[in-house]
C-alpha cells in the first residue's frame, strides 16, 4: 500500500500539469466551428417593389437591400457578393464602405456612388418569400438575411 501512495501522488501531479498545459494553449481557428464575425451586416430590405409597373426602373429601384458596416473601420467590398435563392448574384466593384455607414443595392439601372449601387436588371429579384446572402470577396459567408414562410434568422 505504501508504493501506490507515490505512484498516484504522480499520476495525480502529471495529470493536472496536462490540464493546465492545456488551458494555457492560445486557441486556433480551428478551434471554431464557424466563420469568423464580419462588422458588415445585412440591414433593411425593401424586397418586391411597392410601386407599380414591375418592370420600370422607378419600380426596380424602389426594390433593395442594404449592407451595414456596424464598426468605425472602413472596410473595402470589391469583390463581395450579394444573392438571393435563385442564385441572382450582384458582384460590389470599387466600393469602400465607411465606418457606420450603409449602402443600398437596387435591382435596376443607376448611378453608382457611395450610398447606392445599382444591380442593372430589367426584372425583380427579391420577392415575398426570399433570401439575401452575403459573402466576402474569399466567398465566406458573412450574413444572410430571410423574409417570408421559411424565414430563418
Amino acid at each position: 500500500m505504501a508504493a501506490s501512495r507515490p505512484f498516484r501522488f504522480a499520476a495525480t501531479l502529471l495529470a493536472s500539469g496536462a490540464l493546465l498545459g492545456a488551458a494555457a494553449l492560445p486557441a486556433t481557428a480551428s478551434d471554431f466551428s464557424h466563420a469568423p464575425r464580419s462588422a458588415v451586416k445585412i440591414g433593411q430590405v425593401q424586397y418586391e417593389s411597392p410601386r407599380w409597373g414591375h418592370h420600370s426602373n422607378r419600380s426596380l429601384n424602389a426594390e433593395w437591400v442594404e449592407v451595414r458596416n456596424t464598426s468605425r473601420h472602413t472596410v473595402r467590398l470589391k469583390g463581395w457578393t450579394l444573392t438571393d435563392r435563385d442564385g441572382n448574384r450582384y458582384r460590389f466593384r470599387h466600393l469602400w464602405l465607411r465606418g457606420h455607414d450603409s449602402v443600398r443595392v437596387h435591382t435596376g439601372f443607376g448611378r453608382d456612388n457611395s450610398r447606392h449601387v445599382y444591380q442593372g436588371r430589367r426584372a425583380q429579384v427579391w420577392d415575398h418569400n426570399d433570401a439575401a446572402t452575403l459573402r466576402d470577396a474569399r466567398g465566406r459567408w458573412i450574413d444572410t438575411k430571410s423574409w417570408g414562410r421559411h424565414h430563418r434568422r
